[in-house]
């Protein structure tokens, strides 16, 4: 039956599509976040609904072609493209060309909606509803997290859909700290009281479920967040105490068996984990000084660690989104990373001092601030996890140009407005002038 229910809803958006073509993006975010047919465990199962989807918005793009905005060419794009096409030649040059490619299709198709996303977003409708899809889709894993986590005492660790980039527990843990300020915005924004206190409820449950996978990345990761909230705080002192409070809450919910967990982050060199961890950024490092282009995606293996890791025996992935583009790519490739991040966050100032003290652009402002939170999140969590290919990064970053481009056009208007009403005026005094020498 859920097989059934799957396939014609996304079959059934497939005029909607043609129509307004921005809703396939909305789909695709749909199934790449939320992964439905993972849960139909029947013939939609491996169905290609993703690729269904994106090619019915390609074609939409070309029957609605006055639907279709030029993308923003900026710093952030350009840097993104070349980052995109060096990966290509990484996986060119891979130790493992075969299944270096394999993941290159699908981190490809990622950024190729991306972008698609920059050309069909074009106004403060459609990026509401782009986040409001990214939102319900990951929330929903947040949601029936935290339930979870209430009832079992948080003894039990949280996980993510299957065969997904958030399949893990840290994983899922990073991906709903990261959705808890566009949920704020959304809370924020909202107009109706039920929307509003759903929102609340759902930033709760998602910090909940964060908490309850145990995720010691995700602690520092919520630790980071809360600090720069304060910081940022007009109210530091009742802020303060609000962020304690809400910490203390939580924690004292937790278990002793979470308490255990997170208590090796101060022994770090007694855990076998966290040892991994720091034996697998060896060698990442040491592929990068021997390779240029780095080793290609999925290098993980027991030939390579031979050769590059302090310990060979003990075979990780690179748990560091850093040190995972390091490996992969080389220097290069985590010089173009690093520097469109960093411009991502410089793009979020931006338009928060643009927008300050604008009302008709304080939805702007906010969803600026609450995105920089965002991004600090993954940062720092993402510091601990190989999360250097998931989709809601660089979604953040694209909301960011959409929301610069839509505040500019927007700051443009009265300007405008303003140099039409002196041409008139202007023409109108000609024509008085005129009208005067003729009598």
């Amino acid at each position: 039956m859920r097989d059934l229910l799957i396939t014609l809803i996304v079959f059934g958006s497939v005029p909607f599509i043609f129509k307004r073509p921005y809703i396939g993006i909305l789909m695709w975010c749909w199934i790449s976040y939320m992964n439905p047919h993972r849960a139909s465990w029947g013939f939609a199962y491996n169905m290609p609904f993703a690729a269904i989807i994106a090619g019915a918005t390609m074609l939409a793009m070309v029957v609605q072609a006055k639907q279709v905005q030029k993308p923003d060419f900026n710093s952030i794009v350009v840097l993104w493209i070349f980052f995109i096409l060096w990966t290509g030649l990484t996986t060119i040059f891979a130790f493992y060309p075969d299944s270096s490619m394999y993941v290159f299709k699908s981190y490809f198709k990622i950024m190729l909606m991306t972008l698609v996303a920059l050309m069909l977003i074009n106004d403060q409708l459609k990026l509401n509803h782009f986040i409001w899809i990214i939102v319900l889709s990951l929330g929903y894993f947040g949601v029936k997290g935290g339930l979870f986590t209430i009832a079992t005492g948080g003894s039990f660790r949280v996980w993510g859909p299957p065969d997904s980039f958030i399949e893990g527990n840290n994983e899922l843990a990073l991906a709903l700290l990261m959705l808890i300020p566009l949920t704020n915005y959304l809370r924020v924004v909202s107009v109706k009281k039920w929307v509003k206190l759903g929102c609340l409820g759902a930033i709760f449950l998602m910090m909940a479920a964060a908490l309850g996978s145990q995720s010691r990345g995700a602690l520092l990761a919520a630790g980071a967040m809360g600090f720069y909230l304060w910081l940022k705080s007009d109210k530091k002192f009742l802020s303060g105490i609000a962020v304690a409070i809400s910490g203390v809450g939580f924690l004292m919910f937790m278990p002793k068996t979470w308490w255990d967990r997170m208590s090796t982050i101060e022994t770090y060199d007694q855990d076998a984990s966290a040892m991994g961890r720091i034996n697998a950024w060896w060698t990442e490092f040491n592929i990068a000084n021997d390779n240029v282009f780095g080793a290609g995606f999925n290098h993980a293996s027991l030939d390579v660690f031979s050769k590059y890791a302090p310990n060979p025996d003990n075979v990780l992935v690179a748990h560091s989104i850093y040190f995972q583009v390091l490996g992969d790519h080389g220097w290069l490739g985590l010089f173009l990373f690093l520097t469109f991040c960093v411009l991502s966050l410089w793009l979020s100032k931006k338009i928060t001092k643009k927008t300050t003290n604008n009302e008709q652009l304080a939805w702007a402002n906010l969803l600026s601030r609450m995105i920089y939170v965002s991004l600090i999140a993954y940062a720092v969590g993402g510091a601990f996890l190989s999360l250097a290919y998931f989709d809601l990064p660089y979604h953040l970053m694209a909301i960011l140009i959409m929301t610069n481009l839509i505040v500019d056009r927007e700051l443009a208007k009265p300007v405008s407005e303003e140099l039409e009403q002196t041409v008139d005026a202007q023409k109108l005094k000609l024509k008085e002038i005129k009208f005067g020498k003729g009598l």
